[in-house]
Formats: structure tokens, C-alpha cells, sequence
């Protein structure tokens, strides 16, 4: 496993312990970790972003901090926040993996339509001879159509 996985796994862990957010020493964390400070800041900002369900404070200093917090949206704002700001015209492979991690992370989606989700919009289903555009324009809307049935049929549980 490499460095970066093992100090976003650690992060999660301390915030699964103390709930919505958490409060890090970034030198004591590169020490923790054996790291340079900059190993602590890539692992930030690239694992604990708002696409991933983050916001990251950070005060520098003697007593500087980190404060990353968990966002909590309602299912149903969230996913209107997808549908409506975050997926666009286009979004790319990796943009879409990330969107539904997130979505599993925040119990959104099963694991099942998380995995199906995946193979669906990843670059092996998309191995056809068409222009990247293209690709992305179409897992936008497969996304966008993926999100809405999850809506409409939670929204169908939620009336039962």
C-alpha cells in the first residue's frame, strides 16, 4: 500500500472516531508518517476535496492547524448538487470514479451500483474510436441518468 493510501486511511479513521471533522498538526502528522510536510499536503488536496465530500482550513504557524470537515448534504440536496453544478456537460473517467466513491462513502449508493456504476462509465466501456470529448459528453449524461433513476426509486422507497 503505498504512503498516500495508508495517511488518507488514517485520516478517515480518526474521523470516523470523532464524527464530522478533525483537527491535524501537519508536522506532527509527516513526522507520525516518517514524510515531508508536502506528502501531508498532496494527500489533503487531492483525497479530501469538495468533489470527494470535504472542506479542508488550514491555519500556518506555531499553532497552526488543519480542520478538515466532512460536508453533510441530505441525499437528496446532494444529489441535485450533482446533477445541477457538478457533473456539466462532460466529465472524465476519473472525475466519475471519484463522484461515485463518494457517493458509497456517504451511503448514497450500494456497493452494488457503486461497482456497476463504475464498469459502466470507465475508459474500457468507453474503447470505442470517438474523440475523448465525445466520451466524456456521453458519461455525463449516463451519469446524470444514472443519478435520477437512483432518485426516483429512492424516492419510491421512501413512500412505501
Amino acid at each position: 500500500m503505498r504512503l498516500s493510501d495508508t495517511i488518507e486511511r488514517f485520516i478517515k479513521e480518526m474521523m470516523a472516531q470523532d464524527q464530522r471533522e478533525v483537527e491535524l498538526q501537519r508536522n506532527e502528522l509527516a513526522e507520525y508518517f516518517s514524510c515531508s510536510p508536502s506528502q501531508i499536503n498532496y494527500v489533503l488536496s487531492t483525497r479530501f476535496t469538495p468533489d470527494h465530500g470535504y472542506v479542508i482550513e488550514s491555519q500556518r504557524g506555531g499553532g497552526g492547524f488543519i480542520r478538515i470537515t466532512r460536508l453533510q448534504r441530505k441525499n437528496g440536496e446532494y444529489l441535485d448538487y450533482l446533477l445541477k453544478e457538478r457533473i456539466g456537460d462532460t466529465i472524465d473517467a476519473k472525475s466519475a470514479q471519484i463522484l461515485t466513491r463518494q457517493l458509497l462513502e456517504s451511503r448514497t449508493i450500494a456497493q452494488s451500483d457503486y461497482w456497476l456504476m463504475n464498469a459502466a462509465l470507465s475508459p474500457q466501456a468507453f474503447s470505442i474510436p470517438i474523440p475523448i470529448q465525445l466520451k466524456d459528453a456521453l458519461r455525463a449524461s449516463m451519469l446524470r441518468h444514472m443519478l435520477l433513476s437512483i432518485a426516483m426509486n429512492r424516492g419510491k422507497e421512501d413512500n412505501r
